[in-house]
């Protein structure tokens, strides 16, 4: 059996139990982008009409490729990448998973004194933990150790021992901990209405419902986070933007929710300026 009809079989096998499996080249680094999606239009871009996993014939994009769909995984258009491949690898969160990366064997030794037993990997420099949960992904949180879930990609190095445990706060703290700064406000102003801005609504419950709608359409998408998020800030500005009612405040809840979903800042904020440039705001 060759090397690549290896990866296949290991890749179709994992897909079957769930895990969205991506091919790796040398380096553990996914298959490059392809000239239609170069700069990570595909799956970083919420404008782009691609937005949300990469839609392109062949794997792309790294963790946005990542699938469990067999009839994409022994497509013509993945032969090329699969005879090239390297290793097998799989996007934890798309699966509700999350991968502790511990690089040095300090790390390992933190790991095992800080947080509950669960399912363990030996790698080449260290160990994975991984825990039923996914969250955001964030790397360097404490030295040697970085959190891949969400928006992310992990080897797959086999079966660990142990069974899996549940996704401790432990490791959301320091995910928190180890965050951006806190964000900047951001202003939501925009053009008033011929009129004087007055609010066109009449009611708050009208606004705040419609804000509550948006949290809840984020919260529940199950899939093309990026593209949801925009579509999102996209129909609430289209309805609540131009008169005036938005506050500071229903930002701050629609990107909460966002990155709750492990969106970024930097995410977030593009999408609200792109959906904004859209409708132009």
């Amino acid at each position: 059996m060759s090397t690549a009809t290896g990866h296949l079989r290991t890749a179709l096998q994992l897909a079957t139990s769930g895990l969205p499996v991506m091919p790796l080249r040398r380096g553990k680094i996914p298959v490059g982008n392809c000239p239609a999606c170069a700069g990570s239009f595909c799956g970083d871009r919420p404008h782009m009409k691609a937005a949300g996993p990469c839609q392109c014939p062949a794997p792309c994009h790294g963790w946005a490729a990542a699938t469990t769909d067999p009839a994409v995984l022994t497509s013509p258009a993945w032969a090329r990448a699969w005879r090239h491949a390297e290793a097998v690898a799989y996007h934890p969160g798309g699966a509700g998973l999350t991968v502790v990366d511990l690089d040095t064997p300090d790390a390992v030794a933190w790991a095992r004194q800080a947080l509950p037993a669960t399912m363990t990997v030996a790698t080449t420099r260290g160990e994975h933990w991984i825990y039923q949960g996914a969250m955001r992904s964030v790397n360097g949180v404490r030295e040697g150790v970085d959190l891949k879930s969400t928006m992310s990609y992990a080897r797959w190095r086999g079966l660990g021992i142990s069974p899996m445990a549940p996704l401790p706060d432990t490791i959301r703290a320091l995910a928190v901990k180890n965050s951006a700064p806190a964000r900047p406000v951001l202003s939501a102003a925009v053009p008033a209405l011929a009129g004087g801005g007055e609010c066109r609504h009449r009611s708050p419950a009208y606004l705040e419902r419609g804000i509550t709608m948006a949290e809840q359409r984020i919260t529940t998408a199950t899939s093309a986070i990026h593209h949801t998020v925009y579509r999102t800030f996209l129909a609430v500005l289209s309805t609540h933007g131009r008169c005036g009612c938005l506050t500071e405040a229903h930002v701050e809840r629609l990107f909460t929710a966002a990155q709750a979903k492990g969106e970024s800042l930097r995410h977030c904020t593009t999408a609200w300026t792109n959906a904004r440039t859209a409708l132009g705001m």
